[in-house]
């Protein structure tokens, strides 16, 4: 886990727009008549529909989609009672999750009220907006009550994350450790540290599964909880079925689970070791376990054990469950989330992890290998294949309870709509850093004296992506970091300049005088170039120093790529290099290419540019689907740039016939595969979505992706530079901090993969 910094955290919340979510138009708004339509008179008619059926409401208005996440803020993360609007950050964090994980919208309502008749009769007044109602911290016993009396008072899918979400994960965990422990789930005893809405409703569902009551241990912060205890809720009273009072540790003895849902430390490594053979241990506590993972397993070798962390195999985390849940009931219109619900959620997330795992997924998370066992109980967070897995079985259920208003007929459809939701733009992102994660490498920032490029080094290194290489003066470094509050542990500063670097600007210059003697340079010269911090740097990694380079933020394109070509030059099988942006849209990656290198390539340079970004766009486990770009549509408008992307296109079908590639065409019909279908079927991109385009000279590859970056609503990669012998990459000038870590990332998966 890399460290947050507390002004990081702020600064996250606050710049741009503050907060994490917003409301976007769906519907054209740009002319009178669209606003008629949009409200007055136009508006009347969906209300007049809606007002003789109510039903209609799914059918004119975002309901159907839409979910509250509503809080009092009396049990907030590890904060406790903090009050509604401190609990609004949380709350929009957990829209955001929606949004990315299921595109479910999410409008986050705070209210101000601990009275549990205030609460319920204010979250009644509203339902009617809503699809859907997410509980979220809220404290227990008063949770149960609020849940349980909405889920009878309104006919929309009510649930209580906090509660459930934990219950559903830990349950698809225990179904599985059980089969890896071959133990029989009617015979396990299972001790539990914690008696909160989230133990109990775990407890619940585990005997739902098939736990004995007889067999559960529950202990709160006064005990074990037997029939001598007094002054007990109705819903810790379920489990006072014990006659004999017994300690905590003594409770493990022979014990086959452990589930622990209250504070840290509290579990010892004599505890574990007395437990029975192959013990499961869900030390679920945050942010620190009720006993690290690694006291456990040094205690046990067969222990099969699961924590809330990303940093340990098994991570139960609820967003492996709530955004496909809710995606499920709100796609049926079930009018409640009930317990065949959530069985079937967890029999898919726990079915999920036994399958094959998709190659990209183990790339993601670094390893060479991933397969079901006592470290693969339950599915990785970002798995993708969730959302087509979990909601699927949770509309079913819902169908089959008799709970559905809208039943699926077209499962095969289903399934295409819900990949086609996820899309791969947040995707995308998280895969390049797991992956630069899981192989960090040395990386040379040239500009080490720019604050922005600070910011990104100190991102880099705690994010576990890179280890940063920073050139410039030192005391000037040293003082930029100290006024503005940088930490990189033990960084190596270099100034090429400096009387320290002359054995290795000697070393530098003689190597790149070899390769450069015979195009102008003298030894000397060689060797006093290296002063220049950009030659210095490409001639670090040349020289295997460094694994990679970022440079430009403060340079000019042109004097960037000069050094770096001279230093490192191209890949054998590479006659032209080119830059690729790649921009992060609504429905998945667009990767953009040449926008920086070639000011007007030939038809056979254009085909080597094609054939080397399709390669590049391979290793980001996504298959290119390429038009051509021009103002002509297939030999429509005959003209220099038309003609030469028509010859490129012939070339590549040729010379590369696995490439889905076809051209020339404009960019308008590249990008609509319907249009591209009526018009031109015969092509090898109708009907296709298109995630790449191919421009004809500089002038329109830059121009587009500089226009298309500043009105696309997402991030935005780039440029990267293919086709050389290293890892050298140069940003845009002025790239900001963000920009300049998605780079970092590119720079890292690169240097790896060379």
């Amino acid at each position: 886990m890399s460290k947050v910094r507390k002004q990081e955290a702020l600064d996250y919340h606050s710049s741009g727009k503050p907060g994490k979510i917003e409301v976007i138009p769906t519907k054209p708004h740009a002319s009178q008549r669209d606003l008629s339509l949009a409200y007055s008179p136009g508006v009347a008619e969906p209300c007049l529909r809606i007002a003789e059926n109510v039903d209609d409401v799914y059918k004119y208005t975002s309901k159907a989609n839409l979910v509250a996440v509503i809080s009092n803020g009396t049990a907030v993360l590890g904060l406790g009672d903090i009050g509604p609007e401190a609990s609004k950050p949380v709350m929009e964090g957990k829209g955001l999750l929606f949004k990315i994980f299921a595109d479910i919208d999410v409008f986050d309502i705070e209210i101000d009220a601990k009275d549990p008749e205030l609460f319920i009769q204010t979250v009644k007044a509203i339902a009617p907006t809503f699809g859907g109602i997410n509980l979220e911290d809220i404290k227990a016993p008063e949770a149960f009550e609020i849940e349980s009396r909405l889920k009878e008072e309104l006919n929309i899918p009510v649930m209580h994350d906090d509660q459930h979400g934990t219950a559903i994960i830990s349950s698809a965990a225990l179904l599985n450790a059980l089969e890896v422990a071959k133990k029989k789930i009617d015979k396990v005893k299972v001790v539990v540290s914690g008696a909160g809405a989230s133990a109990l409703s775990c407890v619940k569902l585990y005997r739902s599964l098939g736990v004995k009551l007889e067999n559960i241990y529950m202990f709160d912060s006064k005990g074990l909880i037997w029939k001598g205890r007094t002054g007990l809720d109705k819903m810790k009273a379920i489990y006072a079925i014990h006659k004999t009072e017994v300690t905590f540790e003594n409770a493990f003895k022979k014990a086959d689970v452990f589930l622990g849902l209250s504070r840290a430390g509290l579990v010892s490594k004599e505890m574990i070791s007395v437990m029975a053979k192959n013990p499961i241990v869900f030390a679920l506590a945050n942010p620190e376990p009720e006993i690290s993972y690694k006291l456990a397993t040094s205690a046990r070798k067969d222990i099969i054990m699961a924590t809330g962390r990303s940093d340990h195999p098994n991570q139960v985390n609820n967003v492996l469950g709530f955004p496909f849940i809710f995606r499920g009931a709100l796609d049926v219109r079930a009018t409640t989330i009930n317990e065949e619900m959530k069985l079937a959620a967890v029999k898919a997330i726990a079915e999920l992890a036994k399958e094959t795992i998709p190659e990209e997924v183990i790339e993601a998370y670094g390893e060479k290998s991933i397969s079901f066992g006592k470290d693969q109980i339950i599915p990785k967070p970002l798995d993708p294949r969730l959302i087509y897995k979990v909601a699927p079985a949770v509309a079913k259920a819902a169908m089959d309870s008799n709970v559905a208003k809208e039943p699926i007929t077209d499962w095969e459809n289903y399934e295409h709509q819900l990949k086609k939701r996820l899309g791969l733009d947040n995707k995308l992102l998280r895969d390049i850093t797991l992956k630069a994660q899981n192989s960090p490498k040395k990386v040379v920032f040239v500009e080490g004296d720019n604050v922005k490029i600070l910011k990104a080094a100190q991102i880099a290194y705690e994010e576990g992506v890179a280890i940063p290489v920073l050139l410039g003066r030192e005391s000037i470094i040293r003082e930029l970091m100290e006024e503005y509050s940088i930490e990189i542990p033990a960084v190596e500063i270099v100034d090429p300049k400096s009387d320290e670097q002359t054995e290795r600007r000697k070393k530098y210059g003689s190597s790149f005088f070899e390769m450069r003697k015979r195009k102008g340079f003298t030894e000397f010269e060689a060797i006093q170039i290296m002063r220049e911090r950009n030659y210095y740097g490409s001639m670090m990694v040349n020289e295997g120093d460094a694994d990679a380079m970022i440079t430009g933020v403060t340079r000019s394109y042109r004097s960037c790529i000069k050094p770096a070509l001279s230093s490192v030059g191209m890949q054998k099988d590479v006659n032209v290099i080119s830059g690729m942006y790649i921009l992060n849209t609504k429905k998945g990656p667009l990767f953009l290419a040449d926008t920086t290198i070639n000011l007007n390539p030939t038809a056979e340079e254009i085909a080597e540019i094609t054939v080397n970004v399709a390669k590049t766009i391979r290793k980001f486990q996504v298959s290119p689907r390429i038009a051509l770009l021009s103002y002509s549509n297939f030999g429509s408008s005959p003209g220099p740039d038309a003609v030469k992307m028509g010859e490129a296109v012939k070339i590549l079908h040729e010379n590369h016939p696995n490439i889905i590639v076809d051209g020339e065409v404009q960019a308008n019909f590249a990008l609509d595969p319907d249009l591209m279908n009526e018009k031109f079927p015969f092509s090898q991109i109708a009907n296709r979505d298109v995630n790449t385009l191919i421009f004809p000279n500089l002038s329109a590859g830059n121009i587009s992706y500089k226009l298309l970056q500043n009105m696309v609503d997402g991030d935005a990669v780039g440029p990267i530079l293919i086709g050389l012998k290293k890892s050298i990459h140069i940003l845009q000038l002025g790239a900001s901090v963000r920009e300049i870590i998605n780079m970092v990332k590119i720079a890292v998966i690169d240097a790896k993969n060379k």
